[in-house]
């Protein structure tokens, strides 16, 4: 009998989460400024590409970008389809990417302006 994974806890203790959000705004002004930081800081430290499942069919998470509307989306691919999704609405595998607690700050601060 193969003992089952246990589930990940993905919990970001508040003391990171605000070290996190600081690094990503420290030198942004207005929103858009920060929306940016966090980008920037997604970019580097999320690790890609990563599988993850959307509506019970799994995709696989092959870059990061930001719309017009400064909006960071995940482009998930499967086959030849492609479709973007905000990074706030991704759901995440488990165990996550490296670098998952970016999104966890990112959604954190999302909630505070």
């Amino acid at each position: 009998m193969t003992p089952k994974r246990k589930p990940h806890h993905r919990s970001v203790p508040p003391a990171k989460i605000d070290e996190m959000i600081e690094e990503a705004t420290v030198d942004a002004y207005g929103e858009s400024e920060q929306v940016t930081g966090f980008f920037t800081l997604l970019e580097e430290q999320l690790k890609r590409p990563f599988k993850t499942e959307m509506l019970g069919v799994e995709v696989t998470v092959v870059q990061l970008n930001m719309t017009d509307d400064e909006q960071i989306v995940a482009v998930c691919s499967r086959g030849k389809s492609r479709q973007r999704i905000p990074i706030l609405d991704l759901p995440l595998p488990n165990p996550p990417p490296e670098g998952w607690e970016w999104i966890e700050a990112f959604r954190h601060w999302g909630r505070g302006r």
